[in-house]
């Protein structure tokens, strides 16, 4: 059980003996973009304690963003990772980045997008166009997602990375632009791609776990109509993210990322429930279809996620009866239109 943010930062960043190994295995410096979002803090953190095992010290990690939040720059400064201030999308000039071999690329623009679909397109489409004539020689790990997809009946085990996508909406038309963009570079330019389609992240502070476990906690139902979700430790997607920088190619490299169940929200609220002592409602009648992923082939390559699903959810309730913080932003993993 984590008793504070400090803690939770910690577990997150502690890099596993294969990705060390892997790192072992490269050289250069390592630019994250998108490095102030929810996931990026943490990413970072482990990036420098993996180089560091790996006896790539001098290997230097930058963390781009607008960093408004002062202070999680500088307790980014602090783990020696360095924190570089740049506006993305308002500075049209890339040529400012610092060089690097590799590129961690974790921009994306979600909610909100349905009243300003512009927003999607010009931060997930147009921003990677500019990142690629950036970087043209740079391996490159883009996070994408798995609304790429159409939702596909819950026993069917989720897409796979082979099956044609089908997204509704523009975020998730416009996350499928951003793989095609990147597709154009490696096609045009060689340059090594990965791209990773991820189903949710969990870190305690925000994610799908942590919005079901909000609403039992005050007494709110709990909505099972979109009744069953992919999730994953989000040290494991960072991990993966890392580690997917060895397998990057100019054929493009595209990944499922996400736990290996297909976890029904009913059953999570009912553990969330008990955890908490609280009585559970439910709304809605489970649809017979879910935004799912296969990610057979990212455990075979990458191992099972080192956190279980059970533990998880008995962490987020932990955390939430604690009345530890949460980021007050919810994935809205329900929403089954596209519109964000």
């Amino acid at each position: 059980m984590f008793t504070n943010e400090s803690e939770l930062e910690e577990r997150l960043a502690r890099p596993s003996a294969a990705l060390v190994a892997d790192l072992a295995g490269g050289r250069g410096d390592l630019v994250v973009l998108g490095a102030g979002g929810k996931m990026g803090p943490s990413l970072c953190r482990l990036a420098r304690r993996g180089l560091d095992a790996a006896g790539r010290t001098g290997d230097r990690v930058y963390a781009v963003s607008r960093w408004t939040d002062r202070a999680a720059a500088e307790s980014l400064a602090g783990d020696r990772v360095e924190p570089v201030p740049f506006d993305l999308l308002g500075d049209a000039d890339l040529g400012g980045l610092p060089d690097a071999t590799d590129v961690v690329f974790m921009v994306g623009a979600k909610f909100g997008t349905s009243a300003a679909p512009y927003l999607a397109w010009v931060v997930n489409a147009v921003l990677p166009a500019a990142v690629a004539r950036r970087y043209p020689a740079a391996r490159i790990a883009a996070f994408s997602t798995g609304n790429v997809y159409p939702m596909v009946p819950v026993g069917s085990g989720g897409s796979v990375e082979t099956d044609p996508p089908g997204p509704v909406g523009d975020y998730a038309m416009s996350c499928l632009g951003r793989e095609q963009v990147f597709a154009h570079a490696a096609a045009t330019r060689g340059t090594p791609v990965a791209v990773l389609r991820l189903n949710y992240a969990v870190d305690l502070r925000y994610g799908v776990l942590a919005d079901i476990g909000h609403a039992v906690l005050a007494g709110e139902p709990v909505d099972v109509t979109t009744g069953h979700v992919n999730v994953v430790w989000q040290g494991y997607a960072n991990e993966v993210a890392l580690r997917s920088l060895r397998h990057a190619t100019p054929e493009v490299f595209t990944l499922n990322l996400t736990g290996p169940e297909t976890a029904p929200v009913r059953r999570i609220a009912a553990r969330m429930g008990e955890r908490l002592g609280r009585p559970v409602t439910l709304t809605g009648t489970e649809a017979p279809t879910a935004l799912l992923n296969d990610a057979t082939r990212c455990h075979a390559l990458f191992g099972y996620p080192d956190v279980p699903l059970g533990t998880l959810v008995d962490w987020q309730a932990d955390w939430l009866a604690a009345g530890l913080p949460t980021s007050g932003k919810p994935t809205r993993f329900a929403v089954r239109d596209g519109r964000f």
